[in-house]
């Protein structure tokens, strides 16, 4: 007898070649290089993951991806090209497992001129960030054909246009629907029962056809739950498909057996009509998420509002779905650029953080173009819209991992749970098949098969998708965007609230305004009105609002700010500072809210402002006596008395507070064990918003754009904020009332199941009911939770 030999790295039957490399047998040499990098390279835990994981290189020549070199196809395949990086995205279909997950993740400890790559396993894509001026795209497409993992190019997929719809999930509910509905039909005859000859010498045609009608059903419709199933078996996980898939398998072969022998007609309807609501349930989900991604892409994680310039010279704030190409924006200092644009006036100091992971600006001139999501650092500039916002890359950017907060959730929580009740049903299932093995054999079998029908989790696998999915639309349309369903939870498990003060319980414009010094002449005041049109923070653009002089566009040279003081340019001529009084040499006499000018180093005077709060500020706070309230401010504590009026609940106030004095707050709050929600306008609060287990960006009507927030608000509806809060713990309470339903049925179930008074047929009859109770339940009471917030 022979014994079959398999590879150590492909797991593949060594055939043809038998290589005997470090104690191991390969069956080619590529398969040993490989096993070669990984060792070198210290990523030998590739094999731990998973055995028998790798994938076989291909051994076609290496110079099959020159075309990628040619500069017309390297700028159609690639997402992103500026300065000394690229970022292009490659198909790659045989990702499969955790490990090729893992080993595409650590490409960057193998060839230290990838900076990062990224995979997204349900598409099976491959996202990488490269030096194209040290890597070639055909040496980087050659590289990942050489570790097994060859990518697919081609003209699809060069295609950056947006995707189009994944038919095959509506092909399966319609194939489902089709049989469910047949499948009622021919099993009508045999549930009113009767004499009738015609009925009883026809009901074997009848069983067979309706066999005939679930077999594609479960083979295909159901496919996407055995895939899943597998893979979490694969990576030693019981996820929540697994006892779905045991319960569609037990209650075909229960019906198969039925029919073969005569015994009865089976459940094959039954059957259909439990994966018709699954589907349907499935359905529902991905057109939530996907409505939702769009929502969180075009309304919320974008700008608000882009100013729009006409050929006069006026601006407007326009909705940035509202951009057509050949439109003329206006791009302040530290604002994102929302769509791919040519650069007509200004200086580009251009940040492509947000798209590479690395801080290095890029310089740009009039005629350049200008990527969307890169940041501008220094003066305003004027761009041209080349392409919408849909197709620029910005919409590809809020997946990116850089940009998530890894924590648990209920996602988790719901395998945990089905994982535990996996074990749980498959134990009685065992014990009470001991039992009846023991009185009635043939009873064994039938009470073997109700419980693992009735105990399917579908009821379970149902209640988070349908109630998450309604919750974040009804917040959605109250103009509060929440980036996932995580967030959900952890909005319901906060005890802190940190607000910022300017911009955020302030409205940004409404301040009352005067000025003391000497007078500022026409001339000046058109310079400083051009220079505060550079800047994003609140005051300026209050100010900006206050100063009335005709808006002309003048050149501004050598912006320069620092963050939390202000800022300095040239314009015309003169050198002008605005910001803090110690910026400007000044001393800040009194206790108040100010922005000071300087002229060529000679101090002009200064703009007081007096703060403007927002109407029901105090009602709000009221409202939030289950919660910690602190207040931030980088302003001085000149409003700390109106403060304490108007928040007597506070637990504590911080003024002349730095971005990083912010984070830092922040960080000292969650070391004492608080959780933490941090509402700021989303300029100098980008730290402390990504630092909080919850940040809320505040937008009113100005491009403000912060990638670390995990909530956009609109401003207006600050003053409501308890009601989204109870919104999101009133999900909470739905969701584990669904799972107590759904245990309900599985404990009622079950307590007849295993004393043999249940017949398969009801089994399976109250399984699709706790499914349709469940959606019936969340859908109704979500509707009851959004009324009762929201009008």
């Amino acid at each position: 007898m022979v014994v079959s030999e398999n590879c150590f790295h492909c797991g593949q039957e060594i055939e043809k070649e038998r290589i005997l490399f470090d104690e191991r047998l390969f069956c080619c040499n590529g398969c040993k290089s490989v096993y070669e990098i990984l060792n070198t390279n210290n990523l030998t835990n590739f094999y731990e993951l998973n055995k028998r994981a790798g994938i076989r290189p291909s051994d076609e020549n290496s110079t099959q991806y020159d075309f990628l070199d040619t500069p017309e196809i390297f700028e159609k395949v690639t997402d992103f090209s500026e300065g000394n990086t690229s970022l292009v995205t490659f198909k790659i279909p045989v990702i499969h497992c955790s490990s090729c997950i893992w080993l595409l993740e650590s490409l960057h400890t193998i060839n230290k001129k990838i900076k990062y790559s990224q995979v997204n396993f349900t598409r099976k894509t491959l996202q990488i960030s490269f030096n194209h001026n040290d890597l070639k795209l055909s040496e980087l497409a050659n590289f990942l054909t050489n570790l097994g993992y060859k990518p697919v190019i081609s003209l699809e997929t060069a295609d950056k246009n947006v995707e189009h719809l994944d038919k095959s999930l509506l092909v399966k509910f319609a194939i489902a629907a089709f049989a469910f509905g047949n499948g009622m039909f021919l099993a009508f005859p045999e549930y009113i029962g009767g004499e009738d000859y015609w009925m009883d010498h026809y009901k074997g045609l009848f069983r067979a056809l309706m066999c005939f009608l679930a077999i594609p059903v479960v083979v295909y419709s159901a496919s996407d739950y055995y895939k899943s199933a597998w893979y979490g078996l694969k990576n030693k996980i019981v996820n929540i498909d697994v006892p779905i898939v045991l319960g569609i398998i037990v209650l075909f072969g229960r019906s198969l057996y039925e029919v073969a022998t005569d015994y009865g007609p089976g459940y094959f309807d039954t059957l259909c009509g439990l994966l018709f609501f699954m589907l349907l349930g499935k359905i529902f989900q991905k057109r939530t998420y996907s409505a939702l991604s769009y929502d969180r892409d075009y309304k919320s994680f974008y700008p608000i509002a882009v100013t729009k310039v006409d050929f006069e010279g006026k601006q407007n704030n326009i909705l940035l779905s509202e951009i057509k190409i050949g439109d003329r924006i206006l791009v302040r200092n530290q604002e994102i650029i929302p769509v791919d644009a040519i650069l007509i006036n200004g200086e580009g100091n251009i940040d492509n953080s947000f798209i590479t992971g690395e801080s290095e600006s890029i310089s740009k001139h009039p005629g350049d173009k200008i990527f969307a999501g890169g940041k501008q650092i220094g003066s305003s500039l004027e761009l041209e819209v080349i392409k919408n916002v849909d197709q620029s890359y910005l919409t590809q950017l809020w997946n990116k991992e850089a940009f998530k907060k890894h924590e648990t959730g209920l996602d988790t929580l719901t395998n945990t749970i089905s994982k535990y009740f996996t074990f749980i049903i498959l134990g009685i299932a065992l014990a009470a098949g001991i039992y009846w093995s023991t009185v009635d054999l043939q009873k064994m079998f039938q009470v073997i098969s109700a419980i693992l029908i009735i105990a399917c989790p579908c009821a379970l696998a149902l209640s988070a998708p349908f109630t998450f999915g309604h919750i974040m639309r009804i917040l959605g349309r109250n103009k509060f965007y929440i980036k996932d369903t995580l967030t959900i939870e952890k909005i319901a498990k906060l005890d802190t609230i940190v607000f910022d003060k300017t911009g955020t319980i302030t409205h940004r414009k409404k301040s009352n305004i005067k000025f003391e010094g000497s007078e500022i002449k026409e001339f000046d005041l058109l310079n400083i009105k051009t220079l505060l049109k550079n800047s994003n923070h609140p005051l300026s653009k209050s100010l900006y609002e206050f100063i009335e002089v005709k808006d002309d566009y003048f050149p501004v040279e050598n912006f320069q700010e620092i963050s939390g003081k202000g800022y300095e340019a040239s314009v015309r001529g003169n050198i002008y500072k605005i910001g803090s009084a110690r910026y400007n040499n000044q001393e800040s006499k009194n206790l108040e809210t100010a922005v000071y000018i300087s002229k060529n180093g000679e101090f002009s005077g200064k703009f007081i402002f007096k703060n403007e709060y927002r109407e029901n500020l105090k009602n709000l706070f009221k409202k939030l006596t289950h919660y910690k309230v602190f207040i931030l401010s980088g302003d001085n504590s000149s409003e700390e008395n109106q403060l304490k009026e108007l928040i007597p609940n506070y637990k504590g106030m911080a003024f002349n507070q730095n971005p990083e004095d912010k984070l830092n707050y922040i960080k000292n709050l969650q070391d004492q064990k608080m959780k933490v929600a941090m509402l700021g306008d989303g300029l100098n609060d980008a730290g402390a918003l990504k630092q909080s287990n919850v940040g809320i960006a505040i937008a009113d009507d100005s491009n403000s754009f912060t990638p670390s927030s995990d909530v956009i608000m609109n401003g207006e509806k600050v003053v409501s904020l308890d009601k989204y809060l109870n919104v999101c713990k009133g999900s909470i309470t739905i969701v584990k009332m669904t799972f107590i339903i759904s245990f309900l049925y599985n404990i009622v179930g079950l307590s007849y199941a295993v004393t043999g008074h249940m017949h398969p047929l009801f089994a399976a009859l109250i399984m699709p009911a706790s499914s349709i109770t469940v959606v019936s339940f969340t859908t109704l009471s979500t509707w009851i939770l959004g009324r009762k917030y929201f009008k």
